[in-house]
C-alpha cells in the first residue's frame, strides 16, 4: 500500500497532480480542496495516498490531510459511492465543513454533486454521521481514530465481522505489541 508521495510537483491538473519522486512520476487524482494545498510545479509536496487496486486499473489518490484521506475511506464504504463521487464530496469544503453537513444532515449540500441524489445523499449522511463521530450541536467535530494497538485491533476484528464483545475477549490473551501481532494471535485464538 502506497501511503505516501513525496517529491517536486511535475503537473498540476484541474482533477490530478504528478509528483516526482526519485526519477518516477505519480500521478494522484486530488480533490479541489487538495488541488488548493499543491503548490506550483516545481515545488516540493507531501500528500497522503491512498491505493484503489482494480482488475483493469492501479489508480492512486491524494490528500491534503490525513483528515481528507479517512473521510474518502469513510465514503467509500457507502454504498453507490466509488472514488471519484467521494472525491466529488471532498471537493465540496474542507473534510471538518462537510463533517459539520453531516452532523447537521445537510442532505442539500451532498445533492449538489454531481453524481449524488437524495437517496445516496440520505444514505451517506445516515451511515456517516455515526461513524465520523458526528452528532448534531457539536462544536468540533473530528474523526474519531484509534490510538492504542489494542483498540486499533479491535476495530480490525470487528471490521471482520466479530462483535464488540467476541474482539474483547479474543484480545484479552492476545500478546503484541503490534495491532497485527494483536489481531493474528486473537484469530489463532478464535480458531481453536
Amino acid at each position: 500500500m502506497i501511503a505516501l508521495v513525496s517529491g517536486a510537483v511535475a503537473g498540476r491538473r484541474s482533477d490530478h497532480v504528478v509528483i516526482d519522486c526519485a526519477g518516477v512520476g505519480y500521478k494522484l487524482a486530488v480533490s479541489a480542496e487538495t488541488l488548493r494545498h499543491v503548490p506550483a510545479v516545481g515545488a516540493t509536496v507531501t500528500l497522503h495516498a491512498h491505493l484503489v487496486v482494480r482488475d483493469d486499473a492501479l489508480a492512486l489518490y491524494g490528500f491534503a490531510s490525513e483528515e481528507e484521506r479517512e473521510l474518502f475511506l469513510l465514503l467509500l464504504g457507502v454504498q453507490s459511492v466509488g472514488p471519484k463521487v467521494a472525491l466529488a464530496v471532498l471537493s465540496g469544503g474542507p473534510p471538518r465543513a462537510l463533517l459539520a453537513a453531516l452532523a447537521a444532515g445537510d442532505t442539500a449540500r451532498l445533492q449538489a454533486v454531481p453524481g449524488i441524489g437524495k437517496r445516496t445523499a440520505e444514505r451517506i449522511i445516515v451511515e456517516l454521521r455515526e461513524k465520523a463521530g458526528a452528532t448534531a450541536g457539536e462544536q468540533e467535530i473530528s474523526i474519531t481514530r484509534a490510538q492504542s494497538p489494542r483498540s486499533i485491533a479491535r476495530e480490525g476484528l470487528v471490521a471482520l465481522g466479530y462483535t464488540a464483545q467476541e474482539a474483547d475477549d479474543l484480545l484479552q490473551e492476545a500478546a503484541g505489541e503490534r495491532p497485527e501481532d494483536l489481531i493474528a494471535h486473537a484469530l489463532r485464538s478464535a480458531h481453536r
